[in-house]
């Protein structure tokens, strides 16, 4: 990735990343959790093989390969899976971004001995602050009283797999075509959630147009220009610095709540916002 790239793709990333939050619960109501991520894996299959012959990339092979798999899983099945199930099962947004804001946290406290990184004293102020801010946000928007323990066992899960797959990208990613890398990661996707979604589901959907613009940025927003942006950054930075990112998604996830699901952000969220921004400015030094 180019430097002028690398250096927008955090913003990029984060307001991509953010918006979908709120994008994926509108397509939940419209869809069961693992319907809607089998229509997203299967059609960005569908949009990135006909690419293959047009581009001729090279195939990453063996080990590589296996790698970039085991990191689709992670973040396909894993995360994204057990977050939309916890949605799904009645846990409040503000619940499932406190479990994973948590992210960060055991990033840095495992980085050190997986990926042989040092997280300075400065570092660990910024995380906690970023911790702080995300939440004061979530905090000033919604209670997370009476949740239900299945659903919060689910986002604990979505919060590991995510820690996992940050790890093992940067022990294990190589740099690698994009088109290719993405054709295996929605692929091994939609190998486990279509089984789940016929299975469970009957792959039954409101087919609206509000369905069709939400798996389009599902798709195109979250899919492919994001999760791009995010292994690269890995590759590219130290794991505890990009992951510090993350805090900055559960305010910005409240901002873009505010117009698409009508959920206000009150005075003190803005502080949070301020004060999480300031933390991962620290983290990222």
């Amino acid at each position: 990735m180019s430097r002028p790239l690398l250096l927008a793709a955090p913003f990029v990333f984060l307001l991509l990343w953010s918006a979908g939050f709120a994008i994926a619960k509108i397509g939940l109501m419209h869809a069961g959790p693992f319907t809607l991520l089998a229509l997203r894996y299967t059609i960005a299959v569908v949009v990135l093989l006909p690419l293959i012959p047009i581009l001729k990339p090279a195939f990453p092979k063996g080990r590589a390969a296996l790698d970039i798999a085991v990191v689709g899983f992670l973040i396909q099945v894993a995360y994204f899976g057990l977050c939309y199930i916890a949605f799904k099962s009645g846990v409040s947004a503000g619940g499932v971004a406190i479990i994973v804001c948590l992210q960060p946290i055991l990033v840095s406290l495992i980085a050190p001995w997986m990926v042989g990184e040092t997280v300075s004293r400065l570092r660990w102020i910024g995380l906690a602050l970023g911790l702080g801010g995300a939440i004061t946000v979530i905090l000033a928007r919604s209670g997370i009283a009476h949740e239900p323990a299945l659903g919060l066992l689910a986002a604990v899960g979505g919060l590991i797999g995510m820690t996992a797959a940050t790890l093992y990208e940067k022990r294990f990613g190589i740099t690698t075509h994009p088109v290719p890398a993405n054709l295996i990661q929605y692929a091994v996707g939609a190998a486990f959630t279509l089984p789940l979604a016929i299975g469970t589901e009957g792959m039954q959907a409101d087919w609206t147009p509000e369905l069709f613009a939400v798996l389009g940025y599902l798709v195109v927003g979250n899919s492919l220009i994001s999760i791009t942006l995010l292994l690269a950054m890995i590759r590219a930075g130290e794991v505890a610095r990009v992951s510090a990112l993350f805090y900055l998604v559960p305010p910005l996830s409240a901002l873009f709540a505010w117009p698409l699901l009508g959920e206000a952000m009150p005075p003190l969220a803005w502080a949070g916002m301020a004060l999480a921004g300031v933390g991962v400015m620290l983290a990222r030094k």
